[in-house]
């Protein structure tokens, strides 16, 4: 563009497709983990809980696990992905808590 031209230019973005990342992160341990999915589903979620729960603190009796508030962060998600004893034991080792859904 020259000096004294009036043209507006407008960049138009296209999307290429999408994907979830999942981010497991605690702060004061300086531990986390994240993964990319294509989906983010139900058992998405209730897989990438697994793994935390027993790849990334197999030995611990309790999980604080801080969540927002998204349509699939529920416990019912692990029994769409997990036989019931299973989805169970996951649900044991868990203390959940959300975040406001209006907070900042």
């Amino acid at each position: 563009m020259r000096p004294g031209d009036n043209k507006k230019v407008d960049s138009e973005y296209v999307r290429k497709g999408t994907c979830s990342i999942f981010a497991f992160v605690e702060p004061l341990g300086g531990r986390h983990h994240t993964s990319v999915r294509e989906h983010r589903t139900a058992v998405d979620r209730a897989e990438e809980i697994k793994y935390m729960v027993d790849e990334m603190y197999p030995e611990a009796e309790k999980i604080i696990l801080v969540m927002d508030n998204l349509n699939t962060h529920k416990p019912s998600s692990l029994y769409k992905a997990f036989n019931p004893e299973e989805a169970r034991r996951i649900i044991k080792k868990l203390e959940i808590h959300y975040t406001p859904k209006h907070g900042s």
